[in-house]
């Protein structure tokens, strides 16, 4: 079993959307790796040798920002926004959604449970 990045890839997938269990490693970011490294697209996740895991691993640690880090970013960016002021900020502060879409029915999913008012 292959771990890369504190994350377990599923065994029987091709490694190519192996990799795409990591955070912040989607399929473009996947074939670059691979790419770099040497390794062919359909291997899957179980027939990966040690050395090719170890090539793997260096190439995410060395030239990609992924799981715990990338996770660290993202959240100081939001709390630099809500801490700015900006309109984005107040979005997120507010719990709404903060990239133009409707609200008036949609946004269930930011917005939460629906609050009935006025019930007699």
């Amino acid at each position: 079993m292959a771990r890369i990045s504190g994350v377990d890839l599923p065994k029987k997938k091709r490694i190519e959307y192996g990799l795409t269990y990591i955070f912040g490693i989607g399929l473009h970011t996947s074939r670059k790796i691979l790419d770099a490294t040497g390794v062919d697209y359909n291997t899957r996740v179980y027939e990966l040798t040690d050395a090719q895991a170890a090539l793997i691993r260096n190439e995410i640690q060395e030239n990609f920002m992924v799981e715990g880090d990338l996770r660290k970013k993202v959240t100081m960016d939001i709390k630099g926004l809500m801490d700015l002021g900006s309109y984005r900020g107040l979005r997120h502060r507010r719990g709404l959604p903060c990239r133009g879409q409707k609200t008036k029915t949609n946004a269930r999913t930011r917005k939460g449970k629906r609050k009935t008012v006025g019930a007699a």
